[in-house]
């Protein structure tokens, strides 16, 4: 099944993008390291974010199934560009989860890092270097 969302040119260096289902807006912008004013999120930026949303998003299931207390984890992701070819490198980041998790729960949880559909459509040269707390 596919899933549709819209992309229209809002002029000064904006993207509209458009949920298909829900209608929901956002923008993307050029980041300042490519000429942009950094606004709001550019479209790599939102490549990042999808793998942190993504691999938080799979792990809070997985808790849910196994009765475990997920609020307040976390995933701060850094995203880090490389010129010629332009694109994503690496992203690093640390993956922060509940402090009473035995070493069984925590191994399942982090299962979620290698599922994670958004990670396992990168690009093999992107780098993924995550610590988990």
């Amino acid at each position: 099944m596919g899933f549709k969302i819209s992309a229209e040119y809002a002029g000064d260096d904006r993207v509209e993008l458009t949920h298909g289902l829900s209608g929901d807006k956002m923008f993307t912008d050029l980041p300042p390291d490519n000429g942009g004013r950094g606004r709001t999120f550019s479209p790599t930026d939102l490549a990042a974010a999808s793998v942190a949303s993504c691999v938080l998003t799979i792990m809070a299931k997985i808790a849910e199934r196994n009765g475990i207390d997920f609020k307040g984890s976390s995933f701060e992701i850094e995203k880090h560009m490389q010129e010629n070819p332009r694109r994503i490198a690496r992203l690093t980041g640390v993956i922060t989860l509940p402090p009473e998790l035995d070493p069984v729960q925590r191994e399942k949880l982090l299962a979620a890092v290698r599922a994670c559909p958004v990670s396992r459509s990168l690009h093999p040269d992107i780098a993924l270097e995550f610590e988990y707390r």
